[in-house]
C-alpha cells in the first residue's frame, strides 16, 4: 500500500490488495445493475461495522440496484435502511419488492413465456400499471445489453453461449431472490425521490451512515436515465454532512479536484471492469480509521 498527500495535505493511499471476487459476495439483487457495487461489499461491511455495533440507520440516496442495502439488510449491518431511486422503472421494480406485490412478480418471472412475441408485446403494451411497469424493467435489465436501461440500449444479439436474449434470463433465480427480499423489508424505507433532497433534509443526521453511488462522470450519460447531475454541489453537500459517509466515484482529475477543493479524505481501490479490465475507483469517506 503507498500514500500520497494531496493538494491539501490530507493522506491518499493507493490499495495494493488484489481486486475482489464478485463471486465470493452472495447475490441478493434481482437486477443486472450496470456500475453496481457488488466488487465492493467486502470493503462496505468494514466501513458498516467501524463503530463495533449495528448501524441506526443506513441511507442510499442513489439505489440503483441496492445490493448494498440489500446486502445490510441480510446481514444485520443495519436497522433501518433508506433506498431512494428516482429512475422510474427502476423505483418502480423497488416499490413493489417492497412495498406488497414481490410475490406477483416473482410468480409471474417465474412463469413467464420466453419468446420474442411475447417480450415484444410485454414491452409495446401501453397502460401499464406500476407492477407492469416493474415486470418490464426487470426484463429490459435481463435482455438489454449490459443490462443498460437508458435510451439507445439494444438486445442481446449472441448472447452467452450463443443463447442470445435468453442467455441471462435465470427466472428461478430472479424469483428466489425477490421472494427472499420478503424476510428483511421491513428494515426498509423505500423513496421514489431525489438524491440531493433527501441529502439536504439529512445533512444534521449525525446518527446515519450515507452510501453514496451517483452515476460516474465518464461513463454515467451511457449507463443511465438521470445522468446528468450536478457533482460539485454534490460535494459540497457531502462535505457538509455530519453523519459517516462513503462516496464512490471514478478516479480522473475532474473528481480529485472536487475532493481536494471540499478537503474530503480519498482512496483509490482496484475493480475489474464486466471486460475483464482493471482500472482504479476512488472511495472517498469521512475517515478512513476503518480501512484495512
Amino acid at each position: 500500500m503507498s500514500m500520497q498527500l494531496n493538494l491539501f495535505g490530507i493522506s491518499e493511499q493507493t490499495v495494493g490488495t488484489p481486486v475482489i471476487n464478485v463471486a465470493s459476495v452472495p447475490q441478493r439483487s434481482p437486477f443486472r445493475y450496470p456500475g453496481g457495487k457488488t466488487w465492493l461489499i467486502p470493503i462496505v461491511r468494514q466501513w458498516l461495522r467501524q463503530e463495533r455495533k449495528q448501524v441506526t440507520e443506513l441511507i442510499e440516496p442513489f439505489a440503483g440496484g441496492g445490493i448494498v442495502s440489500l446486502t445490510a439488510a441480510f446481514e444485520n449491518l443495519a436497522a433501518n435502511i433508506m433506498m431512494v431511486e428516482k429512475d422510474e422503472e427502476v423505483a418502480a421494480v423497488w416499490e413493489v419488492i417492497l412495498n406488497g406485490q414481490n410475490n406477483w412478480l416473482a410468480d409471474k418471472i417465474f412463469s413467464y413465456d420466453f419468446t420474442m412475441d411475447n417480450i415484444k408485446a410485454e414491452l409495446e403494451k401501453s397502460d401499464k400499471q406500476i407492477a407492469d411497469i416493474a415486470f418490464c424493467t426487470i426484463l429490459k435489465n435481463r435482455i438489454f445489453h449490459g443490462g443498460i436501461l437508458a435510451k439507445g440500449s439494444g438486445m442481446i444479439k449472441n448472447g452467452e453461449n450463443g443463447k442470445g436474449i435468453s442467455s441471462r434470463w435465470y427466472p428461478k433465480t430472479l424469483r428466489d431472490r425477490i421472494l427472499a427480499i420478503e424476510h428483511v423489508k421491513d428494515k426498509i424505507n423505500f423513496i421514489r425521490g431525489d438524491a440531493f433532497d433527501i441529502l439536504s433534509e439529512n445533512l444534521n443526521n449525525g446518527k446515519a451512515y450515507f452510501f453514496i453511488d451517483p452515476p460516474y462522470t465518464i461513463a454515467g450519460k451511457r449507463l443511465y436515465t438521470h445522468s446528468d447531475i450536478d457533482h460539485e454541489r454534490l460535494f459540497e453537500l457531502v462535505s457538509k454532512l455530519r453523519g459517516k459517509y462513503m462516496l464512490t466515484y471514478d478516479n480522473t482529475d475532474e473528481i480529485r479536484k472536487l475532493a481536494d477543493k471540499y478537503h474530503l479524505c480519498y482512496r483509490t481501490i482496484p475493480m475489474k471492469t464486466t471486460h475483464h479490465l482493471e482500472k482504479k475507483e476512488m472511495i472517498i469517506s469521512d475517515n478512513f480509521l476503518w480501512w484495512t
